[in-house]
């Protein structure tokens, strides 16, 4: 088996998703609050904090859960995620536009891979930034990153449009 050589690459993880993680500790706060005031009222309230406990713990497990790696070969950009979804590659060599730009307007998103909304097909784990390619059929692709820069500067230079 031959192992490819990327130019980029990049991991992104679904636990470092910011509204994710945020609904998290809120439910998990609330579990403690609850349980903190069922203590002072005289009533068991243990239920709660082993809840708090367990998505603090998954919050915690979900770190290490691969959203999506973005890999960037000479011909291929390749999207690959959990394990339910397909592997999506672009053709370099049908990329007519790149450009840096932000995510979103919002700053808290929701984790998205291969999300077709509004004409625009969207990949996101983290991040405030994205790249937006679109290829010579008008179709873009987001693809928020962690490294803009980079990767703006990798997709360039392997398009030739500058």
């Amino acid at each position: 088996m031959t192992e490819k050589k990327f130019l980029y690459e990049e991991k992104q993880y679904l636990g470092y998703n910011q509204l994710s993680m945020l609904r998290r500790l809120s439910l998990a706060l609330f579990c403690f609050v609850l349980y903190w005031w069922k203590l002072h009222t005289g009533r068991n309230g243990d239920l709660f904090f082993w809840l708090g406990i367990s998505i603090i713990v998954i919050s915690i497990l979900l770190l290490f859960v691969l959203h999506i790696k973005i890999s960037v070969s000479k011909n291929f950009i390749e999207l690959d995620g959990l394990w339910t979804t397909k592997k999506v590659s672009i053709d370099l060599k049908k990329i007519v536009k790149v450009e840096r730009k932000k995510y979103s307007k919002y700053h808290l998103n929701n984790a998205v891979f291969n999300l077709h909304l509004r004409g625009l097909t969207r990949f996101y784990t983290g991040g405030n930034e994205a790249v937006e390619i679109t290829d010579n059929e008008g179709h873009p692709y987001r693809i928020g990153t962690q490294h803009p820069v980079e990767l703006e500067k990798v997709l360039k230079e392997l398009t030739c449009h500058e």
